[in-house]
């Protein structure tokens, strides 16, 4: 299974580990459809599609086994959903997004302009 990795589970990031021995395919970025949020006091990312006003979010692309996506949405915080997302180049990818609604019940801030977490995170200096 394809599945594009934008968060805490990146390389470099603390819960990589939460991946195994996932095989790496490469960096990837979405298809400029979503945006990207700080949930929970920047805990982790929160992504969901847009109609307009989308952002093109940088990621890493990985082929799970099963057992490797089991493991992987076990360790996923709570709210969070799999679904498909468009990359880039056209093709998809599934990947784990956060409900839109809770997003802006709980004004949780909106980094798209970092386009990743990885980036946001060498910023938030807390």
């Amino acid at each position: 299974m394809r599945f594009f990795i934008c968060g805490s589970a990146l390389r470099g990031q603390p819960d990589h580990k939460n991946l195994g021995t996932a095989h790496f395919l490469g960096e990837a970025r979405t298809a400029p459809k979503y945006r990207l949020h700080s949930v929970k006091n920047g805990w982790h990312p929160g992504i969901y599609e847009v109609d307009a006003g989308g952002v093109s979010i940088i990621g890493e692309l990985y082929d799970l086994s099963e057992e490797q996506h089991e493991h992987l949405l076990a360790g996923e915080p709570p709210n969070m959903y799999e679904a498909q997302i468009e990359l880039d180049d056209g093709s998809t990818a599934s990947a784990m997004l956060y409900p839109r609604e809770l997003i802006e019940r709980d004004r949780e801030p909106d980094i798209s302009h970092f386009a990743g977490w990885a980036a946001y995170k060498a910023h938030d200096v807390r």
